[in-house]
């Protein structure tokens, strides 16, 4: 280890153990923990420096999402920490899909089975000017994937070796699933996302370590999900002196124009429902790629469209308002002007990480373990402000659920990505004595 980072790591350690949070957090006492409680976090301020190191190194490999090997190589690294835990470790081949796998672990134990879900790759491909990991000062680093969520697995590592650390470990049944695709999923989803699935069948609570909207005060218990769309309109051709003529119409640009006015005037306002036309296209001829989003249209201003193309993406808080919002766009769609055509064409993403009693009941342990650490409170992040993530897919499969446990930071997704050093150990702290209050129920 270099001299900056032990110094950085021995910083970060004396925080913790003074409870020094993030600014504007008050330092509360601990006076809540078990001697075992204290024991956990014992053991996780012990081995910061091995966490900042292992961090470090995963982010300074390139695993854009199409960068197979990169991909491989991050979840080879994390594979042999979970090895050295007792995990049995496989890597599901991610060929069928046309991505570089997911990195699969278990270790059975007396408990409830806990799913812990992070992702290997990041979306800064091989290209990307962002390679390396930066310190910027005693508490902040720079790179590819540090919070989206290279730091979120590290946490998962850090939190299981704690449990080990202190004799904890077989008291909870862990299944570890690191996709390797989540920032530019392959599909179809039905292979992509089996080994994600299968776990969340066999598990009782999901936790991920997603970076929420960065704020330690919150974590995700709802997550929008999404679907495409695309809408093909066709228009009778003639010339532009004619139209709206009664026996010609008004064309397809002005009826997809039209429609998609309606998709806005009778859906928009619905709590946490969005509906965009991302790409519109129309004219003589079009030619659209669906996959890419882009294509080329030729018309002239003297003659009326004969087709238009408009696709675009539709959010959703559960897969009860995806249908609903789906039918209803899709009666909008029939009933168009004479004279023209139009249909519209779903595809399925991301499911919706739907609220649910069992989420709220997660969150309400998360608040009490943050709380009894001297963290201070957390309360749920607004679905608008929590994307699409892979614990979508544990949705109606397990009895509880939990996202945003990752590293704080900021600027994910851009070349300024940064992340707050002083959460690792924090969030660490967390996860594992949440788990070990989990393997503590009696219920």
């Amino acid at each position: 280890m270099s001299s900056s980072r032990a110094t950085t790591a021995l910083a970060i350690t004396a925080c913790t153990v003074a409870l020094a949070v993030w600014p504007g957090r008050p330092a509360l006492a601990q006076q809540s923990l078990s001697e075992t409680e204290r024991r956990i976090v014992a053991a996780v301020d012990a081995d910061v420096e091995a966490g900042l190191a292992l961090l470090e190194t995963v982010v300074n490999i390139n695993s854009g999402s199409m960068n197979s090997e990169g991909v491989r190589e991050v979840g080879g690294l994390f594979r042999v920490e979970l090895d050295a835990l007792g995990f049995a470790t496989r890597w599901a081949d991610g060929e069928p899909f046309e991505r570089g796998g997911h990195l699969v672990a278990e270790r059975p134990g007396d408990g409830p089975t806990i799913l812990l879900i992070g992702h290997l790759d990041t979306v800064f491909e091989r290209d990307s000017p962002f390679q390396r990991y930066e310190l910027l000062n005693d508490s902040t680093a720079r790179g590819p994937g540090v919070i989206d969520m290279k730091g979120g697995d590290v946490i998962i590592v850090q939190a299981l070796k704690a449990l080990d650390a202190t004799g904890l470990l077989d008291d909870l049944h862990i299944i570890v699933v690191m996709t390797g695709d989540e920032e530019k999923s392959g599909r179809p989803f039905s292979i992509s996302r089996r080994d994600l699935i299968d776990a969340a069948d066999a598990a009782d609570v999901a936790l991920s370590f997603e970076d929420g909207d960065g704020n330690p005060a919150t974590a995700v218990v709802a997550r929008r999900g999404y679907s495409g769309w695309t809408l093909r309109v066709t228009g009778q051709p003639a010339h532009s002196s004619q139209v709206f003529r009664e026996d010609i119409g008004y064309g397809a640009i002005y009826e997809a124009a039209r429609i998609l006015t309606r998709f806005q005037e009778e859906l928009a306002g619905e709590e946490y429902l969005t509906f965009n036309p991302g790409v519109i296209l129309g004219g003589t001829s079009v030619e659209f790629d669906p996959e890419q989003a882009r294509g080329e249209a030729f018309g002239k201003q003297n003659v009326i469209a004969e087709h238009a193309v408009a696709s675009g993406d539709l959010r959703m808080i559960s897969l009860e308002q995806r249908d609903r919002t789906r039918e209803r766009m899709k009666a909008i769609v029939a009933d168009h002007l004479p004279h023209t055509s139009a249909e519209i064409e779903f595809t399925d993403g991301y499911p919706p990480m739907a609220p649910s009693p069992g989420n709220e009941r997660l969150l309400a342990l998360l608040d009490r373990v943050s709380r009894d650490l001297g963290q201070g409170s957390v309360t749920a992040v607004d679905p608008r402000r929590a994307g699409a993530a892979d614990i979508a897919f544990t949705t109606d499969r397990v009895e509880m659920a939990l996202d945003g446990l990752g590293l704080m930071g900021d600027y994910g997704h851009t070349v300024e990505e940064t992340g707050d050093l002083r959460s690792l150990p924090l969030q660490t702290k967390r996860t594992a004595v949440l788990l070990y209050r989990l393997s503590q129920r009696a219920d």
